[in-house]
């Protein structure tokens, strides 16, 4: 009976022929469109869809590829323990879309970049773009490893599949369908998993509303149980969840995930005009708004279905993060095929991320690193390479898995990961395109001293956690459970004990409890304000302000900014710029020749 602890039923044959369809139909998308599109195998189709997306399907990918199945599975498990403040992050990516679609993508469009990172080398150095594409690298693999575990770990639990084996799959099929798909593969698979995603949501919250009596009875007991108390307004930097946490320190965080990280630059370079770009990443925020909804509706559901009886408390899981798969086949294996669609919505959830991380991977791989070395290379060879490199990359992101395992909650972790890496990365960027007085050297020193800053932080705070008093888990209850413990306890990964260590070091240094406990949304604030303040500071010492004139292209401009007051003029301003996008698709980035060729850097870029 749902709600009363003990065993639960697994996989029937059903569920493995739904799971196996949609898994072979996002391949099967993957190579159609690699058929179909044969005759364009340049650098840029495989890179950018050739310029050609609109604006529909790229804001589905965009939210699916950080809809990942860290948001299927950690979302409504962060609901159910902590209450529903995660919504709040509705606010925050409000934030984030207008401040990409109004600052990042006009600029980046404008200059008609693949890799987000050239623009570092266009403003400040070739060193610094070296480095932060360097650091995108070491982000991209561990959160894609992080990406890989969670849905292994949830169809270990339900199936009992051995974990290997499916981080092993999961990779396989991605590197499958990104080698010989390419970009426009990844952006037509992910609209398609974006729908079953928000499918096994409204599945587990279906079935819930019946069990329980309708959606009122859930809010109810979710009122109860105190997970409606989202909004506290308590200033402390060390409160995990609060609203200034996260409409302040998530809407920096999220920025830094969307407007520079090439993962989602790529999608938006890939429309057809400026216009797509931008309408894009607004069409994107309602994806994003209905799945942290249903994300956290979902979390409730369980906690109204399991108020009485926790089965992490009782022993029939392992891990938190095993809580949405345990409650799937607790209530919907009754019919055949369902907990199928469910595990395959988590998984598509890692394809469509998986794949747009390698995707990304191979792109500034190849613009950063491979390309300003070997000029030479004939457009064929480049294709061969983007595949080789699929390949690689595809391999080390399921070694990354492994080091996930160890990092606790999937949901804080990977969010985690971006804050230390992407914050510093956010400063630099905002620091090229807002300050005329800065230089590489300031660059190099602020982001130097902002990545030091937040991995010290980040790293402590991993290795002391805060204590439950700044965390704050709601409570739990066994009062209902009717088995003894343990009964369908399975571990979380052959490599790593059944649950992540939960108790506290024995002694914790003076910093644990006030700099080691700083919210991990702020990780990024901390990084980005770092990075500003010191780049600017050492830019003037070193001559900042005296610099030759510089290229206007590279920074924001007012019209930019001032996009309904003065759409007429904008609209004129940027005739000539998409026409330039439209007509040059190839991978030598052409765009560049609009723009007046004043420095060395600009003519260096048209020659990529």
């Amino acid at each position: 009976m749902a709600g009363s602890g003990g065993p639960v039923a697994t996989f029937s044959v059903w569920d493995y022929v739904v799971f196996a369809g949609i898994i072979l139909a996002a391949a099967g998308i993957g190579l159609f469109q690699a058929i179909r599109g044969r005759k364009e195998t340049s650098s840029a189709e495989f890179l950018l869809g050739g310029r050609q997306m609109t604006a529909v399907p790229v804001a589905m990918s965009l939210t699916a590829s950080f809809m990942s199945g860290i948001t299927v599975i950690g979302t409504p498990t962060e609901a159910y323990r902590f209450g529903s403040a995660f919504w709040l992050f509705g606010f925050s990516y409000a934030i984030m879309s207008a401040v990409t679609a109004e600052i990042f993508v006009p600029l980046f469009y404008r200059l008609g970049i693949t890799s987000a990172y050239e623009y570092l080398e266009l403003r400040f150095s070739r060193p610094i773009r070296v480095i932060g594409t360097s650091m995108y690298i070491v982000q991209t693999s561990l959160y894609t490893g992080l990406v890989i575990y969670a849905p292994a770990l949830a169809l270990n639990q339900i199936t009992g599949l051995n974990l290997w084996g499916v981080l092993v799959a999961t990779g396989a099929v991605c590197i499958i369908y990104c080698t010989l798909g390419g970009l426009k593969a990844v952006i037509w698979t992910d609209v398609i998993q974006m729908v079953i995603m928000l499918a096994g949501f409204v599945a587990v919250i279906a079935r819930g509303a019946v069990l329980q009596g309708g959606l009122t009875k859930i809010w109810e007991d979710a009122g109860r149980g105190g997970r409606l108390d989202a909004f506290d307004f308590d200033p402390d930097p060390r409160r995990r969840h609060t609203f200034w946490t996260i409409v302040v320190g998530g809407s920096v965080m999220w920025v830094s995930i969307y407007s520079i990280n090439q993962s989602q630059v790529q999608r938006y370079i890939s429309c057809k005009t400026l216009g797509h770009a931008k309408m894009s990443l607004y069409v994107n925020l309602v994806g994003l708004w209905l799945t942290v909804s249903l994300a956290v509706f979902s979390g409730l559901t369980m906690f109204s279905i399991y108020k009485d009886c926790d089965p992490l408390a009782n022993g029939d899981i392992g891990t938190h993060d095993q809580l949405l798969p345990y409650l799937v086949m607790d209530i919907l294996s009754e019919y055949p095929g369902i907990p199928g669609l469910f595990v395959a919505a988590a998984y598509s959830g890692t394809l469509s991320t998986v794949s747009s991380s390698i995707n990304a991977l191979v792109a500034v791989t190849v613009e950063d690193f491979i390309l300003p070395v070997c000029k030479n290379l004939t457009e064929k060879q480049v294709t061969w390479m983007n595949m080789g490199l699929s390949v690689f990359f595809g391999a080390l992101c399921i070694g990354m898995a492994g080091i996930a395992s160890v990092m606790g909650s999937v949901l804080q972790a990977a969010l985690s990961i971006f804050g230390m890496i992407s914050g510093p990365l956010l400063g630099l960027y905002l620091l090229g395109m807002l300050f005329r007085t800065s230089n590489s050297t300031g660059g190099l020193v602020g982001m130097t001293l902002g990545l030091l800053l937040t991995l010290w932080v980040g790293i402590g705070g991993q290795i002391f956690p805060p204590t439950a008093d700044m965390t704050i888990p709601l409570n739990i209850s066994i009062a209902g459970c009717n088995n003894t413990m343990g009964q369908n306890y399975t571990t979380s990964a052959p490599w790593t004990s059944a649950a992540p260590p939960t108790s506290l070091p024995d002694v914790r240094p003076p910093l644990a409890d006030s700099w080691y406990s700083l919210s991990y949304l702020y990780f990024s604030l901390l990084g980005t304000l770092t990075t500003v303040v010191c780049g600017l500071l050492v830019s003037m010492i070193t001559g900042g302000c005296k610099q030759e004139k510089m290229n206007p292209e590279l920074f924001v401009r007012m019209s930019d900014f001032i996009c309904f007051s003065s759409s007429s003029e904008s609209e004129a301003s940027d005739i000539p710029e998409k026409a330039a996008t439209d007509i040059h698709l190839n991978a030598d980035n052409s765009t560049f020749k609009d723009f007046d060729p004043m420095s060395k850097d600009a003519e260096k870029a048209t020659k990529l």
